[in-house]
């Protein structure tokens, strides 16, 4: 028997048929040394068809000119739900990047949500519809707002972790990026503080090939990211992408050694970009038709399906079943987001700058306090 709601993710809570329950000696064997039940195998499937559903939907909106803009994750759903499966929701904390749909639904984030974000509607949990779409975050679920210039974010999960290590907590901060965000300055700021201090945060690298049209060999002086961690006296561990539950293993080995106060982890994985960069490129133009089929043979979708299936795990009308769900979720979801209305225009300065606190005011270092370009003082009129 399945559960589904309006606004989640299709998740098998029970045996579901005579093919199922004559599977379940096999199925027992896959994940097992992971300690992975059944029921995690399929919800993790369940995670990575509800993210594609949702990325194709997305492509389907952006051509019929509902929404803006389009930044795909085709391709690297199997590295996202694997790495972010063993988290703990609303108790670590997640700094995403872009493409990190897969990570946001496997960590909490609703269709609902990802779908305000599209159409940046008044309600929009990431930005109150002021970010483009891509942009996602919400206070309530410890997802930290993504922010366009690339790598930045790498910096604020090492905020976090320290936080997390001087309050005693073992909460852990995990944080994604792409290859090309690691050759940024931040990067190597981000990892080697982290290092020096052993703090609880993970750096996922999701490596699939293209800083948008530049390919890895004009990126990076060495083919694996995954090496610098040397640099850091941390672990880089290298995950092959198409397999969930060798990622799932890496992630949870990296997040219970973050938290037991070991320090943090660099993870590289290896995974395949299946669109353009974005609804805006054209990879046409860089990759050729060699390069482009050929990553289609990575698709950790029907990679992961195809497991199941052998194992006993999923037979084909519980395929079927969850493909239906995921589509009928998403579809939910599109419609009922497009229905909110859009933000009010006399809150386009709103979350802009933030309030002086009124106590500050009434402090007399503040009010004897010196402004550059000002003069001096404040004057009494200035000051009424």
């Amino acid at each position: 028997m399945s559960t589904t709601t309006q606004d989640s993710v299709p998740t098998e809570t029970g045996t579901a048929g005579a093919a199922a329950r004559e599977g379940e000696g096999r199925a027992g064997q896959l994940g097992a040394d992971l300690g992975l039940a059944r029921e995690d195998l399929l919800e993790m499937y369940s995670l990575m068809a509800i993210t594609r559903a949702i990325d194709e939907r997305m492509w389907v909106l952006n051509r019929a000119g509902k929404i803006p803009f389009v930044i795909s994750g085709q391709g690297h759903e199997g590295a996202q739900v694997g790495i972010a499966y063993p988290l703990r929701k609303g108790h670590d904390w997640m700094v995403p990047y872009y493409r990190s749909v897969a990570s946001l639904i496997t960590f909490g984030m609703t269709p609902r949500e990802i779908m305000l974000a599209q159409f940046a509607r008044a309600v929009d949990p990431s930005s109150g519809g002021r970010q483009m779409p891509g942009h996602y975050g919400t206070v309530d679920r410890q997802i930290v707002s993504v922010s366009s210039p690339v790598a930045t974010q790498v910096l604020h999960a090492t905020g976090i972790a320290l936080a997390s290590k001087m309050r005693g907590l073992d909460q852990v901060a995990i944080t994604y990026l792409g290859e090309g965000s690691s050759n940024q300055g931040d990067f190597h700021e981000a990892l080697n503080f982290a290092g020096i201090h052993k703090l609880p945060v993970v750096f996922v690298v999701e490596n699939n090939g293209y800083a948008i049209s530049v390919p890895m060999n004009l990126q990076s002086a060495v083919e694996d990211i995954a090496v610098r961690g040397a640099g850091y006296a941390m672990p880089g561990i290298i995950a092959n992408g198409m397999e969930v539950l060798e990622c799932y293993r890496i992630g949870k080995e990296a997040i219970d050694r973050a938290r037991s106060g070991e320090g943090p982890t660099l993870i590289e994985a290896k995974v395949t970009r299946m669109t353009a960069h974005s609804s805006d490129d054209q990879q046409t133009k860089y990759r050729s038709a060699e390069d482009l089929e050929a990553g289609k043979g990575m698709d950790p979708l029907p990679r992961f399906r195809q497991q199941l299936l052998d194992a006993g795990v999923l037979d084909e009308p519980e395929e079927q079943r969850i493909a239906a769900e995921s589509k009928k979720v998403v579809e939910d979801a599109t419609d009922w987001a497009e229905e909110q209305v859009d933000p009010d225009p006399a809150t386009a300065q709103a979350h802009v700058y933030a309030d002086a606190p009124p106590a500050r005011m009434d402090d007399p270092h503040w009010r004897s306090a010196r402004f550059m370009g000002d003069g001096g003082a404040l004057t009494a009129e200035q000051e009424a």
